[in-house]
């Protein structure tokens, strides 16, 4: 079996404030496979990496709390915004000029994904080593055709959310057409990691908080997991690794 693929999760977000570019200068440091990170459009539709819908939670300033939606705010104001960062959001520019590792983009909203095909069109090369991921089925089928040379994950929290999907687990794959599938432990067994497998996809596993957790995903022999701390899971595979 290759080696599990390290995901950073918004970089390496347990050393580093998520999805700054400090996070994502540690993931690189440290070794990752790939870093995962959030992509959200602003209201002067400009592409930009947030996790939450709002600032509230990440703004260092306390007086940058409340302001609603950051799609309602322009790029300037929300990279005017001190977040904990000390500084604004990145835009998504920025990041792929300053990293060079393979990129999971989570699409956070379906109105991003006319945009980042008009941006991947101008950034061929970023968009070579990038990998989509969502938890909207509809957006990523919509990715896949907008971008059918990208590739693309399916994110669910469980099995039993993916199997909620018309189809099951299976159908879900075969209509966003990704090649990757990641879910939580939750109800993953050995038959449906080898099923995955099987179809010729990809299993990614998360989220990875424990030794147990790195055992567990060993065990399924997945293909990658997620880590906000992935120096560490980089230990725990060697300790625990085939």
């Amino acid at each position: 079996m290759a080696r599990m693929l390290i995901v950073g999760h918004r970089g390496a977000m347990a050393h580093a404030p998520e999805n700054s570019l400090e996070s994502y200068a540690l993931a690189e440091e440290i070794g990752v496979d790939e870093i995962e990170l959030d992509v959200r459009l602003s209201a002067d539709e400009e592409l930009f990496l947030l996790h939450d819908a709002t600032l509230d939670r990440t703004a260092g300033d306390d007086s940058a709390r409340g302001r609603g939606p950051a799609a309602e705010m322009t790029l300037a104001e929300l990279q005017a915004v001190v977040l904990d960062s000390g500084r604004g959001v990145v835009s998504l520019a920025e990041m792929y000029d300053a990293t060079s590792t393979v990129i999971q983009l989570e699409i956070k909203a379906p109105e991003t994904v006319k945009h980042l095909a008009d941006f991947f069109a101008a950034r061929p090369e970023a968009a070579a080593r990038t990998y989509l991921m969502s938890f909207d089925a509809d957006a990523l089928r919509e990715a896949s055709e907008r971008m059918p040379d990208i590739r693309r994950g399916i994110i669910r929290h469980s099995v039993e959310t993916a199997n909620a999907f018309d189809g099951g687990w299976e159908g879900l794959v075969k209509y966003t057409r990704a090649s990757r599938f990641a879910t939580g432990f939750e109800g993953l067994s050995e038959e449906i990691a080898d099923a995955v497998r099987e179809r010729g996809l990809e299993l990614h596993v998360w989220p990875l908080r424990t030794i147990e957790h790195m055992r567990r995903a060993v065990a399924l022999g997945a293909d990658g997991t997620t880590s906000d701390d992935p120096a560490t899971a980089q230990q725990w595979l060697r300790e625990v690794g085939p």
